[in-house]
């Protein structure tokens, strides 16, 4: 047998699971009821004004949640990077500890939290449970190149008579920028997508783009919701190249 045929099962599982479902979506993001070809399902959401402003108000909790999983989790990884700071393994076992959660679970637990100390539920209680469902996502790439960064750059620069903050600033942050990249991506664009989490944390006050998708195909309003689908697929299809195409720029320039 040649070690080819051993991707066959691979090849199989993406066909039906990735690749068939993307065609559908496809498919009925240009179809009308009568599975007729058509353009009115793409078009309709630019001349929906429900859906423009869900989707402004997605754009706004995203970059607002992005920003703020940024703020925290940067000094996070940098810590958990620095031996000098951390020396023992549990301390990033801690952090992965509530990823072994169910998403789904952790909101219905932040929300009856929220619940039992009278918290009214809203855009706050929106990112408090954003940021604690992506935080992870953002530390981790940081952590990953900082903990692999080659420590010589930070030496030389401090024997070319750096300061420590200049040594951050100048030497330690730009080479991290890879790792903030991919954190950005990993945050912004689930933030965007979702749904249950404005759901429960909002009692649905609030509505992100992934709920108007939801809606849509609970509606059985199958094809405008495969052309929201789709438009979310593209945006995530430009966000993931652009950031690669960052990464490249970055990494000739280190």
């Amino acid at each position: 047998m040649k070690r080819s045929h051993w991707s066959i099962p691979y090849v199989v599982f993406l066909t039906i699971f990735v690749v068939l479902p993307l065609v559908l979506v496809l498919v009925y993001a240009f179809q009308d009821g009568s599975g007729h070809f058509t353009f009115a399902n793409i078009t309709k959401f630019f001349t929906d004004s429900d859906a423009l402003s869900t989707f402004a108000v997605s754009i706004e909790v995203a970059i607002e949640n992005t920003l703020i999983c940024i703020l925290l989790g940067y000094p996070a990884a940098w810590i958990l990077a620095n031996k000098d700071l951390n020396r023992s393994a549990v301390t990033i076992i801690l952090f992965i500890m509530p990823m072994w959660i169910n998403a789904l679970m952790r909101t219905l637990a932040t929300a009856e939290l929220f619940n039992m100390l009278g918290i009214t539920l809203g855009k706050g209680t929106l990112l408090f449970g954003m940021v604690y469902d992506y935080l992870p996502f953002m530390i981790y790439p940081i952590y990953n190149v900082l903990n692999k960064m080659d420590k010589s750059y930070s030496e030389a620069a401090q024997d070319l008579g750096a300061k420590p903050w200049e040594v951050f600033w100048k030497v330690t942050v730009p080479l991290s920028m890879p790792g903030v990249s991919s954190g950005i991506l990993m945050v912004f664009m689930p933030t965007v997508s979702t749904f249950a989490i404005s759901e429960f944390l909002t009692n649905n006050k609030i509505k992100l783009f992934g709920t108007i998708i939801q809606e849509n195909i609970n509606s059985s309003m199958w094809n405008y919701g495969a052309a929201l689908a789709l438009i979310m697929l593209v945006i995530i299809g430009i966000s993931t190249l652009f950031t690669d195409e960052r990464k490249e720029v970055e990494g000739g320039l280190i």
